[in-house]
């Protein structure tokens, strides 16, 4: 599905610090998850964040849901800054903001039946709906991801990892979302099974009009199923653009590393193309680098890299980037 064009969420200078305890001598720390990062998702696209595991994708998913409080910054939802709200205040954005976590073993209640967990956000959301009427919803939804309705009666322990990514997808569209936050939703799963459930979701997002921002690490499923990219790295995001033009013309020297590193089903372009990791290891949240955050790592880096933070602007239509080289 192509954007409309018509912002659903901006995100302004976002923040998200966890305070740490240190020793009995030592002041308390602070891990910067994420470090003021600006960016929009517009209606009907599919936002995919990538970047190394550890770089604040899923704090970022969590934040924009208010499942974490944000440090600073703004997330504005259609006009309305979701972190200036108090608790009854989200509920009626909690309807139309959902998440299909990482681990479909862990995100299901293993002693309530599949109906029940299907009903739970039902119950919750729309309270003049009686059990029957719930129940039938929860049949509907099965239906709509590919499983038999009478898994209703059935417990988590009963299905494959597959099976159980497609009940959390029944659940996140319960209530009818707007918005999902799709948080690794394939990582879990055996790579035969991957692409069907990236099918699934494309298909349920023509169908329901939705709008997701796809958490991954996989740069290939990424690129099947985004619209626009995101490229974090340690908290901040570094560049954004579309699909295709960041594939094929990519500014930032961490992204064009991460693209260098998709696996090639050629043995002899692997073999006369091998892949060069990046150097040293990422930096530790809780004390990051001086100017770039990059430049420990960077081939390119000069001495402004290691002084001053590179200013997040646009290098040309739709596609921004935080380098001093680009």
């Amino acid at each position: 599905m192509v954007a409309t064009g018509d912002k659903l969420i901006e995100v302004r200078d976002l923040k998200k610090y966890f305070s740490i305890k240190g020793g009995l001598l030592e002041k308390k720390k602070s891990v910067h998850a994420v470090n003021g990062i600006s960016f929009d998702i517009y209606k009907g696209e599919t936002l995919g964040l990538v970047g190394e595991s550890g770089c604040g994708k899923s704090t970022v998913g969590r934040t924009l849901l208010q499942l974490y409080q944000a440090t600073e910054g703004s997330i504005s939802y259609e006009g309305t800054d979701l972190t200036k709200l108090s608790r009854p205040q989200m509920l009626p954005y909690r309807k139309k903001m959902q998440i299909i976590f990482q681990d479909p073993y862990s995100s299901l209640n293993p002693r309530q039946t599949i109906g029940s967990s299907i009903c739970e956000p039902l119950m919750i959301h729309r309270k003049g709906m009686g059990q029957k009427e719930r129940m039938e919803t929860s049949r509907e939804l099965l239906h709509k991801v590919n499983l038999d309705a009478s898994f209703v009666n059935r417990f988590p322990h009963e299905f494959s990892g597959g099976q159980r990514q497609r009940i959390g997808i029944a659940r996140a569209l319960a209530v009818r979302p707007d918005f999902i936050v799709c948080d690794e939703p394939i990582s879990a799963l055996d790579v035969s099974v991957q692409a069907q459930v990236v099918t699934l979701l494309e298909d349920l997002q023509r169908e329901f009009n939705l709008t997701y921002l796809f958490i991954a690490h996989d740069l290939s499923m990424v690129r099947h199923i985004s619209t626009r990219i995101a490229v974090m790295y340690l908290g901040m995001i570094v560049e954004i653009a579309d699909r295709d033009e960041l594939f094929q013309g990519p500014l930032h020297p961490y992204t064009r590393s991460l693209l260098a590193a998709i696996p090639v089903p050629d043995p002899l372009y692997a073999e006369n193309h091998p892949i060069k990791p990046l150097e040293g290891e990422i930096p530790s949240a809780l004390n990051p680098p001086q100017g770039c955050f990059f430049h420990p790592r960077c081939p390119i880096a000069g001495p402004i890299c290691k002084e001053a933070v590179p200013e997040f602007r646009e290098m040309g239509p739709r596609h921004l980037c935080a380098c001093h080289k680009a």
